[in-house]
């Protein structure tokens, strides 16, 4: 892995998490870290248990949520009814 000397431990630990997640795909990663594909799964390979690293394999592999380009456009994300009003910062001033 070409950038595995300049990624701190806690860049690591979020690129984890984000490859841990079902519906961030690896194209985030690769845009925000500049970590491909490949070397996020060599990243996985070498900081988790052999078990969780197979678990996790299996469940992502041929996902289409992990790649943009297989992605359903008409899946959107959740937004809360709600949003706006937190953000405004609303409910805290009650």
């Amino acid at each position: 892995m070409s950038k595995k000397l300049s990624l701190s431990e806690r860049e690591i630990d979020r690129i984890i998490e984000m490859a841990w997640e079902d519906r961030t795909p690896f194209d985030a990663i690769e845009q925000q870290f500049g970590v491909s594909e490949s070397e996020v799964i060599k990243l996985m390979r070498k900081n988790m248990k052999e078990s969780s690293f197979r678990m996790w394999r299996k469940r992502v592999q041929g996902r289409n949520t992990k790649h943009i380009k297989k992605m359903d456009s008409t899946l959107s994300r959740f937004k809360s009814t709600r949003q706006k009003t937190i953000s405004d910062n609303k409910i805290a001033k009650r």
